[in-house]
């Protein structure tokens, strides 16, 4: 009999978009009790000693998936398997022509009458759905968390740091290990309304649109509650970043340097979903005191409301790289937020990013 229930593919194990992650039987995956995938095998091939068996509906004591939750990558399909338990206490697999889906919410992905689930355009990292099952009167349901595999979004080699491919992605992640191209300028870069530290034209007052709507958002709550921010630095090109890294390290020395500013091509401020915000409060400076002040305390609690998170929590700095910086909040939508946030966790730990970032 089927014993587990409830199994979540890690960022590791996940299967690019090229391959078809299935729980049939033909299938490439090779068995190995060790990894997911044989778990999967092993299912399959005991189920298949009694899918020929016929079903009376009188028989059914549930129906299960073999686990509750997964997770799969963006653009990904995967073969839904529904088994029903009978009074015996056996378990046969279901035809999937039997089978009647509902997913909610539906646009997230379609299942075809075999059972193949494959994720539509409107599937991004960070969302979550559900596909309830009914058969014979009996409904179960599959949790589906959306999450692509960080292997797969670098290409190693030709530069000194793995370069990102997944630049448009509102979850993408830029560290010190991870690098975007040199190039890249994101394409709907805007101008937040919001109050700004300084005056004049600047593209650290640009963002990506999306960023820029859920800032403003943010801004008008703040203000609401007579909390006053103001924006000091959004978008930073890469050119400005090499600019502001040389001049850090010819004060601070290399190793401060890193500490604090990123070595360039390698900060979330060129992607366009970062900004640097501040207060009067503390007289509109980039300092840790930041967070122990009532603006600082109220961004930390509120900002996940908006989809941002503090990019650089206190203690974290073996996993992202920096130290504190209660001021940087990057923009990753209110799903991955809302997890981070309340896990007090960082972006590195929501993709199971399991070797820390160097401060190198």
């Amino acid at each position: 009999m089927l014993k587990s229930r409830f199994f979540t593919y890690s960022a590791g194990a996940i299967i690019s978009s090229s391959l078809l992650l299935t729980g049939c039987a033909n299938t490439s995956i090779p068995s190995n009790a060790n990894s997911p995938e044989g778990v999967v095998q092993e299912e399959v091939e005991q189920s298949n000693q009694t899918t020929s068996n016929v079903i009376k509906s009188d028989e059914i004591q549930n129906i299960f998936f073999s686990e509750e939750h997964i997770t799969i990558s963006p653009e990904s399909n995967y073969l839904l398997v529904l088994y029903s338990l009978l009074t015996d206490q056996t378990e046969i697999q279901v035809f999937p022509e039997d089978i009647i889906y509902e997913i909610q919410p539906s646009n997230l992905a379609v299942i075809e009458d075999n059972g193949l689930l494959t994720l539509s355009n409107d599937a991004v990292t960070g969302n979550t759905f559900d596909v309830v099952a009914t058969y014979e009167g009996f409904s179960t349901q599959l949790t589906i968390t959306v999450k692509y595999n960080l292997e797969d979004t670098i290409i190693i080699g030709g530069s000194e740091i793995p370069q990102i491919t997944n630049q448009e992605s509102i979850a993408v992640l830029v560290n010190k290990q991870r690098s975007l191209k040199d190039e890249y300028v994101p394409t709907d870069l805007v101008q937040p309304n919001i109050p700004f530290s300084f005056a004049g034209e600047s593209e650290k007052k640009w963002l990506r649109e999306e960023a820029a709507r859920a800032l403003e958002q943010l801004f008008e709550k703040a203000d609401q509650e007579n909390i006053q921010l103001n924006g000091v630095s959004g978008y930073r090109s890469y050119l400005t970043q090499k600019s502001i890294f040389n001049w850090n390290v010819q004060e601070q020395g290399e190793e401060q340097a890193r500490r604090y500013s990123a070595f360039p091509g390698t900060s979330e401020h060129q992607t366009g979903l970062a900004i640097d915000v501040s207060s009067p409060s503390v007289n509109n400076v980039l300092h840790e005191s930041l967070g122990s002040t009532k603006e600082g305390q109220w961004l930390a609690k509120h900002a996940a409301e908006f989809g941002f998170i503090i990019r650089y929590p206190q203690d974290k700095e073996h996993i992202t790289g920096y130290a504190y910086e209660p001021w940087h909040i990057r923009y990753v939508g209110k799903e991955i937020a809302a997890e981070i946030m309340g896990q007090n966790s960082t972006l590195e730990e929501y993709f199971n990013e399991s070797t820390p970032v160097s401060t190198r």
